[in-house]
């Protein structure tokens, strides 16, 4: 009898642990992570923010940016990392309010700003910048903007430019050769034009547990 009450005493213990460890990854799993690759989604135009290896011939002359409406688009994924000379622990959280890079995977660039007009639209243009380490300077950091503690994977938000205050926005104008269809990608003043993105499609890198390695879920 003493030997089955212990029995019984151990799998409720057990199965506590593992509803809690549930619990947990659960509350983890809800958020966009430094580390993390995804695909960005424009809510309002329903494409995804995209950069390929193909430079803009106005403006800066850097690489370009668009946004696609093809979901399967490798040129879609960034990766999540700190500001420059800065370090985010890998699994943690975004917090609403921190300052990021967007690093391009394919092209080793970081989504980029500064005062050139887009050649669409004449907005501000958005570009993908850095030297062949992926290093570029302050027109690279964007602000999390975002409601509640950190950047919730199935809400919208926002992100304004550091150097120039402008919001990461689409301005509904599609261009021609050689980038045909694909929708022009711009900064705007105005936060209410364009600027909700959600994560999308990627690779998400959750916390690091007590028990060891990372844990993430791909999508």
């Amino acid at each position: 009898m003493t030997h089955i009450l212990e029995l019984v005493s151990l799998v409720v213990a057990v199965s506590l642990v593992f509803n809690i460890d549930s619990a947990h990854a659960a509350r983890n799993n809800k958020f966009v992570t430094c580390g993390t690759v995804l695909k960005l989604f424009n809510t309002d135009y329903r494409v995804r923010l995209h950069s390929h290896d193909v430079k803009y011939g106005t403006g800066s002359g850097q690489q370009s940016v668009t946004a696609t409406e093809v979901q399967e688009d490798v040129n879609s994924h960034w990766a999540i990392k700190a500001a420059t000379g800065k370090n985010c622990e890998r699994g943690e959280p975004i917090k609403c309010g921190d300052i990021i890079r967007l690093h391009h995977l394919a092209t080793n660039k970081n989504l980029h700003s500064h005062h050139f007009q887009s050649p669409l639209s004449g907005n501000q243009e958005i570009s993908a910048y850095g030297d062949e380490h992926g290093v570029g300077d302050s027109g690279d950091h964007w602000v999390v903007v975002c409601t509640g503690e950190s950047w919730q994977r199935n809400s919208p938000v926002k992100l304004r430019h550091v150097d120039t205050d402008m919001y990461l926005s689409v301005s509904g104008r599609t261009f021609g050769r050689p980038i045909n269809g694909q929708m022009e990608v711009v900064g705007v003043s105005s936060p209410y034009s364009g600027t909700d993105w959600t994560a999308a499609e990627g690779l998400f890198i959750h916390q690091t547990e007590k028990d060891g390695g990372p844990r993430h879920t791909e999508l």
